[in-house]
């Protein structure tokens, strides 16, 4: 879709160890079809180990750890799920720090699964509308967001998603998110 002409769009991918693997593999391979540069951002160097539910899968190499990088380094953020790598972030002092100054810039991030722990450890969900996995639908509605049950939510400069059968939904809203983001930034450049 020429409408989704990410050319040159910087993504953060934040995951470490136990991501499930088709909601960082998915959204990835779209924004790269995209035109976006991604990079996986991580606590550790080195790869990161990729699951499906409870089954390892491949590895994924670490592009720079947390503490190499500012918001500044970024244009977009996906947040991809599987529990253990979300239980694992969201205790990350620098992962919180990125996500809560990207989202006071305004940068778009997207988010599924049990990814949004990160966002509830940060403290951003006050006043939120958004979707998870449904398993941790009470720690949204209890930092303060209000849970929905869809395939995919907008909210403001965030699109959420539950799980994996909800991909293509996902990428797509994802896609148009981060363009239209983009092209508030080219017009205020």
């Amino acid at each position: 879709m020429a409408d989704n002409n990410l050319q040159g769009l910087r993504v953060a991918i934040l995951a470490t160890d136990l991501f499930e693997e088709a909601e960082l593999i998915e959204p990835r391979k779209a924004l790269d079809a995209a035109g976006a540069r991604t990079e996986v951002v991580s606590p550790k160097a080195g790869e990161i180990q990729a699951v499906q539910h409870d089954k390892k899968t491949q590895k994924v190499k670490v592009d720079r750890t947390l503490d190499s990088v500012s918001v500044d380094d970024y244009d977009a953020i996906l947040l991809p799920g599987g529990a253990m790598n979300a239980d694992a972030l969201r205790i990350e002092r620098k992962a919180q720090e990125l996500v809560r100054h990207a989202n006071e810039a305004n940068m778009p991030i997207a988010v599924i699964c049990h990814g949004p722990w990160l966002l509830v450890s940060a403290g951003l969900l006050q006043g939120r509308k958004m979707t998870s996995y449904k398993t941790i639908q009470d720690d949204i509605r209890n930092a303060g967001a209000t849970w929905t049950d869809e395939q995919v939510v907008r909210d403001k400069n965030w699109v959420s998603s539950r799980q994996p059968s909800d991909i293509p939904a996902f990428n797509r809203e994802m896609l148009a998110l981060f363009a239209e983001a983009r092209t508030r930034k080219d017009k205020a450049a």
